[in-house]
């Protein structure tokens, strides 16, 4: 008998996980209130979200848990957001699609300053980053179906990492920091590069291709699977390191721009919608890893 409920344990916990993971989003902000560029979305140590344009362009809301989303900031004038990623405990950049820059945004003053500038951009579209401060930006030209993958260095140097592509979107690196993924909207195509200590790319490899649909912004969890918005689509799919569809959640709208993690464990996806102009969210079986890197930045501010 004691065997039996030993074997039995393994398997109620992969049951239960499974059960804990959601396949359809819900509602969490009020539809209306972004404009049809609504993006981000990023977390903080508290819980509280952040999206790009709030009522107008050029604006970044903060959610706070129970999804009622206020003022938080206004960037430059002829700068809009787009992803928005946090560098440590109370610093946050922010792709400037229209600007040509990489904003940086300290939340205790507000102050915002150009971080990185590169008139060669088409339209810096989302951020990774590494837990050393390392930024990748995509880069699209949806003109011409074209697109590269830019290097910005914790001190602000900006270098092309990658040129060449289609029109490259979502970007993330994964938890060991030796991969970095893009993903190619029209091209309907994810990459995955070797990524160096220096920020060097490598040996590009095709993980996965879709027949149909578009895609957008995507995260990683602490495992190393690939949470991709499916632009247009009306879904997130979840793909292993190996590049399968390992599971596919179904949202209210269709146009899903971005996601990120936060909640109590790091497992509650925040996805924009752009056609509904609100936030929905969705259980997670695993953390993700930008909830992770938060945590430690937190440690590392109490040290």
């Amino acid at each position: 008998m004691n065997k039996i409920i030993t074997l039995l344990i393994p398997a109620l916990f992969i049951f239960i996980q499974i059960g804990l993971a959601q396949t359809k989003s819900k509602k969490f902000s009020n539809e209306g209130e972004f404009t049809s560029n609504c993006e981000g979305p990023a977390v903080d140590e508290e819980g509280n979200v952040y999206a790009v344009n709030f009522a107008r362009d050029g604006t970044i809301a903060q959610i706070n848990k129970r999804g009622n989303a206020s003022f938080f900031v206004t960037l430059p004038k002829g700068s809009t957001g787009n992803g928005i990623r946090f560098v440590d405990k109370n610093t946050f950049y922010v792709a400037d699609f229209t600007g040509h820059n990489v904003l940086k945004v300290n939340m205790i003053t507000k102050d915002i300053s150009v971080f990185a500038n590169e008139p060669k951009m088409n339209q810096p579209n989302d951020l990774a980053i590494t837990a050393s401060g390392h930024i990748f930006c995509s880069d699209p030209n949806w003109k011409e179906g074209t697109g590269q993958i830019w290097h910005i260095t914790p001190e602000g140097k900006v270098s092309l990492a990658e040129g060449n592509m289609g029109t490259t979107n979502g970007i993330d690196v994964s938890p060991d920091e030796k991969k970095l993924y893009v993903n190619e909207s029209v091209q309907r195509k994810i990459w995955v590069f070797d990524l160096a200590s220096d920020g060097t790319l490598s040996n590009k490899k095709l993980l996965h291709q879709f027949e149909d649909g578009g895609m957008d912004g995507m995260r990683c969890d602490v495992q190393g699977n690939l949470y991709i918005a499916r632009h247009g689509k009306g879904e997130v799919a979840v793909l292993s390191p190996e590049g399968k569809v390992i599971q596919t959640i179904q949202t209210i709208g269709k146009k899903v721009s971005n996601i990120c993690f936060g909640g109590k464990n790091g497992k509650t996806c925040y996805i924009t919608l752009q056609d509904r102009g609100c936030l929905e969210s969705f259980n997670a079986k695993i953390a993700g890893r930008e909830w992770a890197m938060m945590k430690a930045f937190a440690a590392n501010n109490k040290k």
